[in-house]
C-alpha cells in the first residue's frame, strides 16, 4: 500500500532514510540527529541524562536517521540500533514534533527494523517503549517482554519481536 502526505506525494518521495555507522555519517547530519535527540529527551521531555554513552561509535552501531525533503533535508527523526550478541537493540527513537502525525516515524520505524534484521536475521529485536507508545510498536509485532518500569520518571516497558 503506497501512503500519500497532505500535500498528495508518496511518502517515500518526502523522505530519505540514511542507515550508516558513526564513521559514515557526515557531520552535519551526526550533529543535527544528536541535537534532535537532546532537543526530544532532554529539554522537551525533561530527561537529563547520558544520551552520548559511548554506544553510538560502536563499529556495529547504525544509526537510521530520516530526512525530510520538504524541509531542505533536514533530519527530522533518528533512531540507533545496537548489536548485543544475542539480540538487536533498536534506541534513541525520536521524531522532531513538526513531523509526528505525518507518517515520518513509521518510516523510521520499518527503517530500523530493516536494519535490525539485516545484519542479524535470526535474532530478536528488543526495546525500551514509554509506555503510552506500546500499542504503536505493536503494530510493528513487538510484544511486552517484561514488567514496566520507570526511566527518568518515564513509565517504559520492554519489548520484543521474536524472530
Amino acid at each position: 500500500m503506497t501512503t500519500h502526505d497532505a500535500a498528495g506525494r508518496r511518502h517515500d518521495e518526502r523522505w530519505q532514510v540514511r542507515v550508516a555507522t558513526l564513521d559514515e555519517l557526515d557531520a552535519r547530519t551526526a550533529y543535527e540527529a544528536w541535537r534532535l535527540r537532546q532537543d526530544v529527551f532532554v529539554v522537551e521531555q525533561e530527561c537529563a541524562y547520558p544520551d552520548l554513552d559511548g554506544r553510538d561509535g560502536e563499529p556495529t552501531a547504525r544509526h537510521v536517521v530520516l530526512l525530510d525533503a520538504d524541509q531542505g533535508g533536514r533530519v527530522v527523526a533518528t533512531a540507533r540500533v545496537l548489536d548485543d550478541g544475542d539480540v538487536q537493540r533498536i534506541g534513541r527513537v525520536v521524531c522532531h514534533s513538526d513531523v509526528r502525525g505525518t507518517g515520518a516515524s513509521g518510516v523510521l520505524m520499518r527503517a530500523a527494523l530493516e536494519a535490525a534484521t539485516g545484519s542479524a536475521p535470526r535474532a530478536d529485536v528488543v526495546l525500551g517503549a514509554q509506555s503510552p507508545l506500546t500499542g504503536w510498536y505493536g503494530r510493528f509485532g513487538f510484544v511486552p517482554d517484561g514488567p514496566e518500569y520507570l526511566e527518568d520518571d518515564i513509565p517504559h516497558t520492554p519489548m520484543r519481536l521474536r524472530r
